[in-house]
């Protein structure tokens, strides 16, 4: 059995994994990244960026077929060519995968392709993906970023054609005739509007009261108005419990639609997207006495877990299950090994929801600013009163941003509209500056543009908003 003698290991080469990794490479550590399917994990390969491709797809299908004549752009005979855009996004994929593997040469990253388990404080066994194994030694610290899988539900167990989750999702080689989602979260609905823009009959069974739990509800009614505007069933507090195949290979799903009620629904395609699972079991953590609970490894601000060298980011370390908070989290990590002095110290961690409309939040929702003791100051703006989206032809949507009404200071920012996952960044950082309405409102923003629209909600908090009347604060 080889031996190979590192300064660090990491397990894991998604957003947080690799971004641990180069870091650490960066800071002159010798570092090896062990990964057992492909460099980029779920996000690259069949999460965040491939389905974001598809999304662009649809939301450019749609734009030019059903508002192309109002904008003067005759459209007769557009179709749509999966195989084509299939290939498309598989490009866009190996590019964002091979950049990976140049980064990690050019700052000297070792990958080892293979599946790991952790034997010892500071030791890793690998069974690579050529049938050999090897032992790797971090004389300093393993990091723990394996990430999460998609949740199975045990009556509809993946059969990769006609029972699937999001990894063949975004791979499906024809657009379904009638799709049924299995759960109103983020990946349901972002996978399950783009079919439905390519066509598919759309159903989307939620188990829980609303569309999207966690999100502000005035944003989310937003999304679902045009999720059934566009033809779509929403059934909510539903439950799939089951189905059978009809003789005609379609699939006759059994619905309990609660307080007695039941229906059968039928599909072609089942897609199941009720969450993610943390990939913490399984790999001798809990033999070496690290804490596992349910699945994540618990971490202190440091990334460290409750055994000294052993470290954890990412999905597998706790929510918010976001890649952008995994890389963020393993480039602290990175640093804390290397001896620098850092933390997991942010006042928000963004979010962005590819729905259409886009929502993105940072911070508090209204609830939670309330909940917390708080009272509140709500500033709204509707994209409808901007000139910017009246020229893109996108005016559904709002900013809002809820304030401390004592002070002003900025407590959340949520959007809904166009381009929202672009335009949260400039909530996150007047979060983390602890802005306050008056920096916002008083911060003169490029005209004509959507990102005037936070300015305004700001004003519009403060009651000086210019395009809309003002509303008086209770």
């Amino acid at each position: 059995m080889a031996k190979r003698t590192y300064d660090v290991v990491v397990i894991g080469g998604g957003p947080g994994g690799y971004g641990c990794a180069i870091r650490l490479g960066q800071l002159k550590q010798k570092v090896v990244c062990v990964e057992k399917e492909e460099v980029g994990g779920v996000c690259l390969n069949w999460g965040c960026v491939p389905s974001k491709a598809l999304i662009s797809a649809s939301h450019t299908y749609e734009k030019v077929k059903d508002h192309g004549a109002t904008m003067g752009i005759m459209t007769d005979g557009i179709r749509v060519d999966v195989n084509k855009m299939q290939e498309w996004k598989g490009g866009i994929v190996k590019k964002l995968t091979g950049g990976i593997r140049g980064l990690f040469k050019g700052n000297g990253v070792e990958l080892v392709m293979g599946n790991a388990r952790v034997t010892g404080p500071r030791t890793v066994e690998v069974k690579t993906n050529e049938g050999g194994t090897e032992t790797l030694e971090a004389t300093k610290a393993i990091v723990i970023a394996t990430g999460s899988s998609t949740i199975e539900i045990p009556s509809f167990k993946f059969d990769g054609k006609q029972i699937i989750g999001a990894k063949e999702a975004v791979s499906l080689q024809s657009v379904p005739k009638r799709l049924i989602v299995i759960g109103g979260g983020v990946i349901g609905l972002e996978l399950g509007m783009v079919y439905q823009k390519f066509g598919s009959e759309l159903t989307v069974v939620e188990a829980t009261a609303g569309l999207l739990p966690g999100v502000d509800p005035d944003c989310t009614a937003v999304v679902e108005k045009k999720l059934v505007k566009r033809g779509a069933k929403v059934l909510k507090n539903a439950k799939a419990t089951g189905y059978e195949k009809n003789a005609d290979g379609s699939l006759a799903v059994k619905v309990d639609l609660g307080g007695g009620k039941h229906d059968t629904l039928v599909a072609d395609t089942v897609l199941v997207a009720v969450g993610m699972r943390p990939n913490g079991g399984g790999l001798g953590l809990e033999e070496i006495g690290v804490k596992v609970e349910r699945g994540f490894v618990p971490t202190d601000p440091l990334g460290k877990t409750n055994v000294d060298g052993i470290y954890a980011i990412g999905d597998v370390s706790g929510h918010p299950m976001l890649a952008h908070k995994a890389t963020k989290e393993g480039e602290v990590i990175a640093e804390v090994i290397a001896g620098h002095k850092a933390a997991k110290d942010w006042v928000a961690i963004p979010a962005a929801i590819f729905t259409d409309p886009e929502i993105a939040v940072a911070g508090l929702t209204e609830a939670q600013a309330k909940e917390k003791g708080y009272e509140v100051r709500i500033g709204k703006f509707p994209f409808a009163a901007l000139g910017r989206a009246m020229a893109v032809h996108e005016t559904e949507g709002f900013f809002k941003v809820v304030a401390n009404k004592k002070t002003n200071e900025l407590l959340g920012v949520h959007i809904v509209g166009p381009e929202a996952s672009d335009l949260i960044s400039e909530g996150a950082l007047a979060l983390e500056m602890h802005a306050f309405l008056e920096d916002i409102g008083l911060t003169i923003h490029p005209h004509p543009t959507l990102g005037e629209g936070f300015m305004e909600a700001a004003m519009n908090g403060l009651g000086h908003a210019i395009h809309i009347l003002n509303r008086e604060q209770k």
